[in-house]
C-alpha cells in the first residue's frame, strides 16, 4: 500500500476511556492503602517494523505492548513500581509494592504531584492520530522498492547494509490525585535505507530516511532510494584536511546535534547536580543577539505534540533563547523544586523545539562561506557537558569557492560548546523536518579541525 492512500481513523476514545477507568482505579486503591497522593501512566502501543536487505526479508516484528507504572507518595517519601500486566491482581500487587517501597524510604523534600494550579484544563486535538493501514507483505514490499531503487541509482552502488520499514501507534492515560486525567494517542512511521559504494578499502556508507506522524507524509520510497545512493556515491574517494581553524557549517542533522548538547546543559537533572557548564547562566547572552529558539508544544503533526507534560502540567508556546540570551531552563517539578524555581511543563522532555530559520538555504550559506567545510556526519560522544569540552570525529565534505569541491573524512572537530553557539554566524532555511529539534544548517565562523593530512 502507498503511504499516500492512508486514511486518518478516528481516535480511540472507548479504549482510551477504559484505561483512563484503570487509572482511576489505581488511584482509588492508593488512597485506600494510606497513600497521601498518587501518579499513575498506563500506555499500551503496537508495532511493525520490516527489515530487508539484497532484495530477501531479514525481520519481521509484530509488537504489541502495555505497561502501568505508579508512584506513590506518602508525604514526601515516594515509591515506585510497574507492571506489563494490567490484569487485576497485577495491579493490587504493583500498588501494594509502591506503597511499600514508600514507606520504607527517607523524606525528600522535592518530591511530590506537580502544582495542582498548574494542571491542564483544555485538551486540543493535534492531528497526530494517523494509523498506518498496511501488513508485513505491503511493508516488505516497500522496503525491497526503496532498496531496489537505491542500489539501481548508480554503478556504483556496490551493496546494501538494508531498508526498513516501520510503522507504530501508541495509547497512554496520565492521572493524579489532583484529580487530573489526560489521554493522549499518536502515531509514528519511518522508512529508511543505507546503502555501500565502492570496493575494497575504497567503499563507503550513507544512508537517507523519512519519518512522519502521517503515513502520507512520508516521502516515496523510490525518493528515499535515490537519496540514499546519491549521499553514498557522494563520500567516495575522501581526502584529508590539514589540522587547523576552518568556518564550519553544520547540515541540519548535525546542527541538531549541537541543540541536543544545549538541552542537556539547560535541564534540570544536570543543573541540581552542578553538571553543566551552563549552570546559573539564566539570562546570559549565549548565543549571537538575533538568534531565537522557541517551544512550540502545540504543533500539528509535531513529533513531540502535546497539551501537558508527563506531570500533567499544562504546555504553551515559550521561549528557550530570545535574543540569544537563555532566558529559561528545562524543568519538571522535581527538579525545579530542588533549584527554587517553577516547572516549565517539560517534565519528560521537552515538546517540538525550533530554531527560528534564516533567509538562505544551504547553497546559499556555502556560498557565503566561501571556503571551509561542511559537516554531515557526526560519530563518538566525545562531549563534556560539565566543561562544554567537545570533541567529535566527522566526515563531510570541503567547500572552495562556495560550492562543494571533494569529500572529507577522519577528522575530528574541537572546541568548547559556550564558544561555538557565540560563533553562530547564520542559521539557514533548510530546516529537517524529520524530528522535534527542528532546525537548518548552523555555520560557525571557527573551529578548530583536526586532520591527518
Amino acid at each position: 500500500m502507498s503511504p499516500h492512500s492512508a486514511k486518518k481513523q478516528q481516535l480511540p476514545q472507548a479504549r482510551l476511556d477504559e484505561l483512563a477507568d484503570i487509572a482511576a482505579t489505581v488511584l482509588k486503591r492508593c488512597r485506600a492503602q494510606g497513600a497521601s497522593a498518587a501518579e499513575v501512566n498506563v500506555s499500551e502501543s503496537h508495532g511493525l517494523a520490516v527489515g530487508v536487505r539484497m532484495g530477501e526479508v531479514e525481520t519481521v516484528e509484530d509488537t504489541r505492548d502495555r505497561g502501568l507504572s505508579l508512584t506513590v507518595y506518602f508525604g514526601q517519601r515516594k515509591g515506585n513500581a510497574s507492571t506489563a500486566d494490567l490484569a487485576t491482581t497485577s495491579i493490587e500487587q504493583t500498588v501494594s509494592q509502591a506503597c511499600a517501597i514508600a514507606r520504607h524510604t527517607e523524606d525528600d523534600p522535592a518530591a511530590g504531584l506537580a502544582d495542582p494550579e498548574r494542571m491542564a484544563r483544555e485538551f486540543p486535538d493535534f492531528d497526530l492520530w494517523h494509523p498506518w493501514v498496511i501488513d508485513a507483505e505491503q511493508a516488505i514490499a516497500m522496503g525491497i522498492a526503496c532498496e531496489t531503487a537505491g542500489r539501481d541509482a548508480d554503478e556504483r552502488i556496490s551493496n546494501s547494509e538494508g531498508a526498513s520499514v516501520n510503522t507504530n501507534q501508541s495509547l497512554g492515560v496520565y492521572a493524579n490525585s489532583h484529580g487530573f486525567i489526560g489521554r493522549e494517542c499518536g502515531t509514528s512511521h519511518s522508512v529508511s535505507l543505507s546503502l555501500i559504494a565502492g570496493s575494497g578499502e575504497n567503499m563507503q556508507r550513507d544512508d537517507w530516511y523519512s519519518a512522519a506522524v502521517a503515513a502520507e507524509d512520508l516521502e516515496p520510497v523510490d525518493q528515499i532510494g535515490r537519496r540514499a545512493a546519491e549521499k553514498t556515491v557522494a563520500r567516495l574517494a575522501p581526502r584529508h584536511v590539514k589540522t587547523g581553524d576552518y568556518p564550519v557549517l553544520f547540515a541540519p542533522q548535525a546542527a541538531r546535534s549541537l541543540i541536543g548538547h544545549l538541552l542537556a546543559a539547560v535541564s534540570g537533572g544536570s543543573l541540581y547536580r552542578q553538571a553543566s557548564f551552563l549552570l546559573d547562566s539564566a539570562g546570559q547572552r549565549i548565543f549571537p543577539a538575533w538568534l531565537n529558539i522557541r517551544e512550540r508544544p502545540h504543533l500539528r503533526r509535531g513529533f513531540r505534540s502535546a497539551a501537558f507534560d508527563a506531570e500533567g502540567v499544562a504546555t504553551t508556546d515559550n521561549d528557550l533563547i530570545r535574543d540569544g540570551v537563555l532566558v529559561r531552563y528545562v524543568l519538571g517539578s522535581y527538579s525545579a523544586r530542588k533549584l527554587g524555581l517553577s516547572s516549565t511543563a517539560n517534565a519528560g522532555g521537552i515538546h517540538n523545539l525550533i530554531v527560528e530559520p534564516g533567509l538562505f538555504d544551504q547553497a546559499a550559506l556555502l556560498r557565503q562561506m566561501g571556503r571551509g567545510l561542511l559537516i554531515t556526519e557526526l560519530m563518538g560522544q566525545g562531549v563534556n557537558t560539565i566543561t562544554g569540552d567537545y570533541s567529535r570525529g566527522a566526515a563531510g565534505f570541503r567547500i572552495e569557492n562556495g560550492v562543494i569541491a571533494y569529500p572529507v573524512d577522519e577528522i575530528t572537530l574541537a572546541g568548547n560548546l559556550r564558544e561555538m553557539f557565540a560563533a553562530i554566524e547564520a542559521v539557514g532555511s533548510d530546516v529537517d523536518p524529520r524530528s522535534y529539534l527542528l532546525t537548518g544548517s548552523m555555520l560557525l565562523g571557527k573551529l578548530t579541525v583536526a586532520g591527518s593530512g
